[in-house]
C-alpha cells in the first residue's frame, strides 16, 4: 500500500466526506457556484427536472455540474466528473506548448496506475491513452473520456437521480414556486 503526502491528503479528505452521505445531504447551498443563495433561487423546477431528461442535459448546466459533483463526492468518485470536465477543457487548448503540458497533466493525475485521482478504466483503454501520450492531440483522451462518461451515465448517473439530494433538490425548488 502507498503511503505519502498525496496519498495521505486524499485519505483524509476522503475520511472527511463521511459525515456527509448522499442520503443524508440537503443542504445545496455548498454545492452550487458563485453566490449559493442567488444560485439556487435561480435554479428553476423546470432546469433541475430536465437533468433527469438525459445525462448530457445535466453535464450541459452547470448547476446540474454542481450537484453532481456533490454526490459523487459522497460516493468518492468525483474524480471521474472532474476527468471528464478537465478533457472538456483541454479539447479548448489552442496552443501547441500548452497541449502537449496539459496532456501529461490530465494523463499523471487521472490515467496513468495508481494517479492521485485514477479513474476506472480497462488496461486496454489506459494503454492506448498511455500511446497517445507520445504525440499528444486534442482527441488523445477521447477513448478514455468516453468510458468514463458511459460508466458515469449507466451507474452513477441512475443513482443520483435516485438520491435524497436530487429529490430535495427538486422539492425546494417547487417549494419557491409556491
Amino acid at each position: 500500500m502507498r503511503t505519502g503526502p498525496r496519498q495521505n491528503k486524499g485519505m483524509r479528505t476522503r475520511l472527511g466526506c463521511l459525515s456527509h452521505k448522499s442520503d443524508s445531504c440537503s443542504d445545496f447551498t455548498a454545492i452550487l457556484p458563485d453566490k449559493p443563495n442567488r444560485a439556487l433561487k435561480r435554479l428553476s423546477t423546470e432546469e433541475a427536472t430536465r437533468w433527469a431528461d438525459s445525462f448530457d442535459v445535466l453535464l450541459s448546466h452547470k448547476y446540474g455540474v454542481a450537484a453532481f459533483r456533490a454526490f459523487l463526492k459522497t460516493e468518492f468518485s468525483e474524480e471521474n466528473l472532474e476527468f471528464w470536465l478537465a478533457c472538456e477543457e483541454f479539447k479548448k487548448t489552442r496552443s501547441t506548448a500548452k497541449l502537449v503540458s496539459k496532456a501529461h497533466r490530465i494523463f499523471e493525475e487521472f490515467v496513468d496506475v495508481q494517479a492521485p485521482r485514477e479513474v476506472n478504466i480497462d488496461f486496454q483503454t489506459r494503454e492506448a491513452t498511455r500511446k497517445n501520450m507520445q504525440e499528444p492531440s486534442l482527441t488523445c483522451f477521447d477513448q478514455a473520456q468516453g468510458k468514463v462518461h458511459s460508466l458515469m451515465e449507466k451507474d452513477s448517473y441512475p443513482r443520483f437521480l435516485r438520491s435524497k439530494m436530487y429529490l430535495d433538490l427538486l422539492s425546494q425548488s417547487q417549494r419557491r414556486l409556491s
